[in-house]
Formats: C-alpha cells, sequence, structure tokens
C-alpha cells in the first residue's frame, strides 16, 4: 500500500474560479483526480476581482521591498463531481491592489503581483498546520516557490521536506522583468547571474524555478524533447539539456465528465459512440444558428487564440483553395489583428462558407465540437493541446501537425484504419497542410464507412485524467525522494 500524500497544487488560475486558457481546466481537473484516489490534495491561487467566493481566514504579513504587505487568506472549494465526494479545497490569496482587477495578467506590476502571491502561499503554510510533501507548481507564475524554499527557507525545518515540481505548460511564456525586481523578491543580487535567475539582462521567474526545482515536468512527452532544442526552448534549452534527467513528459487530460456527447447540456442533440448519426443533427442546427446553408458539406471547425503560434498563416494561404472545395468553415476566437480581419473579411465575402465570431463562447464552442466533421489545428508547435483532445471525445476528428502534444496524441490514417483517430501533416509548410486537407476530404466524399471507423476509433480513445494521474504520482513520490536523499 503506497502512501497518501500532501500536495499543494499551486496555480494562476483555476476553472470555473478563473480562467483565461487550458491551464486553468488542467487546474480545475486534476488535484479533483488526485483527491479522489485519496490524497490531501489543495489548491491556491490569487482571488481575483472575478472570483466572488471565500470565507475568511487569516491577515498574514508578507514582506515586499522592505514593507509588509497584508494577504488576507480565504477558502473556497470546487464543488464535488461524483455523489460522496466533497469539495475540493482551494486557498485565496487575496489583497486588493494586487488582485482586485479586470484582467487576470498583463499589468505593468505582475511581477510583484505573482511574487506576492508566491509569498504568500508559503508564510500561510504554518498558520493552516499543512505541511505538504509536495508543492506542484504550474507556469512562471508559480515559479518562485522552488526558488524561495532553496535560497530563503532552506534552514527553516518547517520547509526542508517539501519537495516541488515544475510544471511547464508554454515556454514562451517566462515572466521577464528588469533587474530591480531583485531587490522586490528579496534575494541577494549575487543570484542575478546566467546560472540562476539572470536571463539577457533581465530576471526570469520561470528560469528560477527550473533552477531549483527539485524535478520538471511539461504537458506532453514530445514538447520535453522539443524544448531541449534551440528550435523550441525558447532561449532555456541549454538549462533544460542539464536538467535532461529531471524531465518528464505528461500529457494533459479531459474532464470526461464535462466533455461528453452524451450529456452535454450545450449541444443541441445529446449522443454517443452507438447513437453517432446524431450527430448530424448537430450540424443541421449550428449551420442554422450561424446562417450558414443547411448541406451536408464537410464541416470544418476551429476553437482557438488567434494568433501564429495556432498556424493561422497556414490557413490563410490555403483558405482560397480550401472555399473552392465543397466544405464550410466555423472559426471562434480571438487574437491579433491581421487574422481577426482576415478571417472576418473572408466571411463577408463568403457567407455561404464561413462563419467567424471573434472572441470566446464556451457554449458555442462546445456546439462546434459536436457539429463539426474535422477540428483543425495546424499549430506551428503545441505543448499538448486540449482541443483535439475534446473533439475525439465528441467523434469530430482532427487535423493537426506533428508537434507536441498533437503528434502525441493523433494517430494519422497511414497507421491504419484499426489505429487512426485523424489526420496528421509533418513540415509547417501551407502544402502539408493542404495535402493533409485534401486526404481528409477524399475520405469524406469517398469513403463513409472508414470516415465512421475513425470516429469510433476517436470516441473510443482514453484521453481522460486517470492515466495521467497515475504519473503525477510517481513524479511526486521521486520528488520525495529526491528531496529526502538531498537533505
Amino acid at each position: 500500500m503506497k502512501e497518501k500524500l500532501a500536495v499543494l497544487f499551486l496555480s494562476s488560475e483555476v476553472a470555473p474560479l478563473a480562467k483565461t486558457g487550458g491551464l486553468a481546466d488542467v487546474s480545475g481537473s486534476l488535484p479533483r483526480v488526485l483527491a479522489a484516489r485519496g490524497h490531501d490534495v489543495r489548491v491556491a491561487m490569487p482571488r481575483y476581482k472575478c472570483v466572488h467566493s471565500g470565507d475568511y481566514l487569516a491577515d498574514l504579513p508578507v514582506e515586499m521591498d522592505g514593507q509588509l504587505e497584508t494577504a488576507i487568506v480565504r477558502k473556497t472549494a470546487l464543488a464535488p463531481q461524483a455523489e460522496g465526494e466533497s469539495g475540493l479545497p482551494v486557498y485565496l490569496i487575496d489583497n486588493y491592489r494586487y488582485f482586485y482587477r479586470d484582467a487576470l495578467y498583463g499589468f505593468a506590476d505582475d511581477g510583484a503581483r505573482f511574487n506576492f502571491f508566491c509569498k504568500a502561499v508559503l508564510t500561510m503554510l504554518p498558520r493552516l498546520n499543512f505541511r505538504p510533501q509536495v508543492i506542484h507548481c504550474n507556469d512562471w507564475q508559480t515559479a518562485l516557490v522552488p526558488v524561495f524554499l532553496k535560497l530563503k527557507f532552506a534552514d527553516d525545518p518547517y520547509y526542508r521536506c517539501m519537495a516541488t515540481l515544475m510544471t511547464v505548460h508554454n515556454l514562451q511564456y517566462q515572466g521577464l522583468f528588469p533587474p530591480e525586481a531583485m531587490r522586490l523578491l528579496g534575494l541577494d543580487t549575487k543570484h542575478f547571474n546566467p546560472d540562476e535567475l539572470e536571463f539577457w539582462g533581465r530576471v526570469n521567474f520561470l528560469k528560477g524555478g527550473l533552477v531549483y526545482a527539485d524535478l520538471i515536468s511539461t504537458v506532453s512527452k514530445k514538447y520535453a524533447l522539443e524544448i531541449q532544442t534551440p528550435e523550441l526552448g525558447e532561449g532555456l534549452d541549454g538549462l533544460l539539456r542539464r536538467r535532461a534527467s529531471d524531465l518528464f513528459g505528461v500529457p494533459n487530460g479531459v474532464d470526461y465528465q464535462q466533455f461528453d456527447p452524451a450529456t452535454d447540456p450545450a449541444i443541441y442533440v445529446n449522443y454517443n459512440r452507438e447513437s453517432l448519426d446524431r450527430k448530424k443533427e448537430n450540424k443541421a442546427a449550428l449551420q442554422k444558428e450561424l446562417g450558414l446553408p443547411v448541406r451536408d458539406a464537410l464541416l470544418l471547425g476551429v476553437v482557438s487564440r488567434l494568433v501564429d503560434q495556432k498556424g493561422f498563416d497556414l490557413l490563410s494561404e490555403v483558405a482560397p483553395r480550401l472555399l473552392a472545395e465543397e466544405v464550410q468553415l466555423v472559426i471562434l476566437g480571438s487574437g491579433e489583428d491581421r487574422y481577426q480581419r482576415f478571417f472576418s473579411e473572408l466571411q463577408l465575402a463568403r457567407r455561404d462558407r464561413v462563419s467567424v465570431k471573434i472572441g470566446f463562447d464556451p457554449v458555442l464552442a462546445q456546439r462546434i465540437y459536436a457539429a463539426a466533421d474535422l477540428f483543425l489545428m495546424p499549430s506551428r508547435f503545441e505543448p499538448c493541446g486540449l482541443g483535439q483532445l475534446i473533439s475525439m471525445r465528441y467523434g469530430t476528428l482532427p487535423l493537426v501537425r506533428a508537434t507536441g502534444g498533437l503528434e502525441d496524441t493523433v494517430v494519422d490514417l497511414a497507421a491504419g484504419p484499426e489505429r487512426a483517430t485523424g489526420f496528421v501533416f509533418g513540415p509547417y509548410e501551407a502544402e502539408a497542410f493542404w495535402e493533409a486537407l485534401r486526404r481528409a476530404l477524399e475520405v469524406w466524399q469517398r469513403d463513409p464507412a472508414l470516415w465512421r471507423r475513425l470516429q469510433e476509433n476517436a470516441m473510443r480513445a482514453d484521453f481522460s485524467w486517470e492515466r495521467s494521474a497515475e504519473e503525477y504520482l510517481r513524479l511526486y513520490r521521486l520528488a520525495v525522494k529526491r528531496r529526502r536523499m538531498a537533505l
């Protein structure tokens, strides 16, 4: 019988309390799965303006640039997912000055805000009488915790045995701040060097976490290899190669209770693998809602940020050829102005083929997953990706580029109809993307039985959190072992 673990899960966003992207979905799902296995798992996050719940627990003094700021600790819970389960504890770090704002990120003082959060989290633990064996940190906003544990709390017996796992969800976002940030951190400037926190003349929060965490993980096995290369290492590939023996890839999962076409209240008609024909009713209803002609064209769905990383330069280039075929294109998302303009203008020119909604609508997103025939993710890089996992759950075949988590999770038709779950292309080139689209269109038009088989394969694939949770538990235990050995 393996020992039950005490785990503190740190994240800057947790669904459904606060969300800007996939990190919130991970943070709202993984801890629940771990807790359901009997472990003492608790979550901590900032209490933003949009978070309305939280019962008062304590006031804490937090040192910031030689002065004391007050952190108010509140407690709420994520609702249980199954009958008999208790809610998952969530500690909210509250401070009006730092967190009562209309957005989660994007402010000039983000360095101070998340420095305060990390200090407050560590300060609150003795007050709560909670001593986690593992602190699981996620992205740059929480990356100072391993730094502080090693540089500020190393001699404190309360903290000495706490192991850390640093998870990178997207290496592009590192938390870069001016050198003066070292003063706010309360660290000796000797740590502002290329082997620790310095990065091209700036303080790099994520780099600090990668240097000082006991173990490092990222969100797919392929991405764990890719970030050790100059192409995708974002300037940290040398550090990651040095820590290769401590670096692991654990794929994200999907909450199969939330994303279930048989019960999803957002979609028009519920269905499962045995009633897959009903998917066509969702397609017709979506076409009608969006003002597209109701016909059996190949419906292409996109739910994404409209940015270069997601392959919108490729989609823009192939769009004229694509729309000459018997297809319809539905896009939901926001991002770079040039892509918002391009696809909005494309909709004006081809209202019979294209529907674009700029922004995010969670109900419409679910309806696109349920109604589309093909889900497009031609990403330049993709640490893990959730869209392809959700689309497969809904019997919508993903068409993806062979990168990161996309390559790890989607099986191309070339592997054989008994295994295939979608379409994959390799080089990041418009012609390679077009060839994959052409292959998909050919199967759709000429072999509906094969298309149906691929849909059933996709819906049968298991990307729930159960398998990934086991891998995280293995890493937690390894981190605890490494920490004990280092003492």
